[in-house]
């Protein structure tokens, strides 16, 4: 479980980017981060994991505060997978097994290389393994990035719009594949998303910003067709098709 408590955070003296965020997400649920462009939601979870320091405020993880844990921990706490990745020349099985550096004293042990092997299996990545990760596509290279976030084995796993490179098919695979290991290991997992139809289908939780605040969370209750007119100032309707809500908008004409 992860808690966050009264967090600001503003670049130097410029204005606030996040004022006063309180905010608590349970293990096995997926929280969706919602918001405009630049309604600080890359910041938010650049804070919760240490990669920014906010000017207050306190993040508990399982009860811990993370301003307390060594940088070593909070890798064994909290796994981040930015929106845009690097391809430098690793393979891809050597740059999933960077995701048990946290573990790792002298050299990569058996259950390292088991746990490495479970990830790429259940990414489906098997036939990528011995590839560098120069070679992938986007969509390719942001599931060894994902992959390499598991096998941290993670309490709270934040994600960086993780469908923005992948195509249709592989957005409702790796979505899927996220909220099932929520569920079975009992990860807390935020993630940013754009697509309000992806986050109705895959997500428990759904956490709006606007203006640096929050301005509504909670579960399917919030995902009105007021709220998500006030925060995206568009016009929308939500319906059931099949049993699925989705999120109809109908743009002002011109």
């Amino acid at each position: 479980m992860i808690q966050v408590q009264e967090l600001s955070f503003s670049y130097k003296h410029d204005r606030p980017i996040l004022a006063d965020i309180n905010f608590s997400a349970s293990k096995g649920q997926c929280t969706a981060i919602l918001g405009n462009n630049g309604a600080g939601k890359s910041t938010l979870i650049r804070c919760l994991n240490r990669i920014l320091e906010p000017q207050q405020g306190v993040v508990y993880v399982n009860g811990q505060n993370t301003r307390e844990l060594k940088r070593n921990d909070v890798a064994k706490s909290l796994a981040y997978v930015a929106q845009h990745n690097a391809g430098d020349r690793f393979t891809v099985f050597d740059t999933i097994l960077l995701g048990r550096k946290p573990y790792i004293k002298f050299e990569p042990t058996q259950e390292d290389i088991r746990i490495v092997e479970s990830v790429i299996s259940r990414m489906k990545l098997e036939d990528f393994a011995l590839r560098y990760i120069d070679e992938l596509s986007g969509g390719e290279l942001q599931k060894v990035m994902l992959a390499r976030a598991l096998a941290q084995q993670p309490q709270v796993l934040l994600l960086d719009e993780p469908t923005s490179n992948l195509d249709l098919c592989n957005q409702y695979e790796v979505l899927g594949i996220i909220r099932e290991i929520a569920k079975t290991e009992q990860i807390s997992v935020l993630l940013i998303i754009h697509d309000l139809n992806l986050a109705l289908r895959y997500c428990d939780k759904f956490l709006f910003l606007k203006d640096n605040r929050i301005f509504c969370y909670g579960g399917i209750e919030v995902m009105t067709p007021e709220n998500i007119n006030e925060v995206y100032e568009i016009p929308v309707t939500v319906q059931e098709l099949n049993g699925i809500k989705v999120v109809i908008p109908f743009p002002n004409k011109h």
